[in-house]
């Protein structure tokens, strides 16, 4: 397994990710090739929480055009983690 820092890449902190924290679920950015039970262990050994839950997303890169040059944003990967009731990571609670 890869070190948990490679696995996590941010965290993602946007007004419905912000509404998902009071339901007990994180939303980050993780590497690719990352499957859900890493990720789970990661998110665990990062902040010494459960996880119980880890639902995952392939986010597509967009068309992006400057003048008459197109190119495309990467295609990057989105876990929404749920932690156990009372579990909380500090690192959202400021956002």
């Amino acid at each position: 397994m890869a070190h948990p820092q490679d696995i996590i890449i941010r965290p993602i902190i946007t007004e419905k990710s912000n509404r998902l924290t009071t339901e007990g679920k994180y939303v980050f950015e993780v590497k690719r090739d990352a499957n859900k039970i890493e990720i789970a262990k990661a998110v665990e050994a990062l902040f010494n929480v459960t996880v119980t839950d880890v639902n995952t997303m392939t986010v597509r890169g967009k068309l992006k055009r400057q003048g008459r040059f197109e190119g495309r944003t990467p295609t990057w990967k989105k876990a929404v983690v749920t932690l156990k009731a009372g579990d909380r990571i500090p690192l959202f609670e400021g956002a």
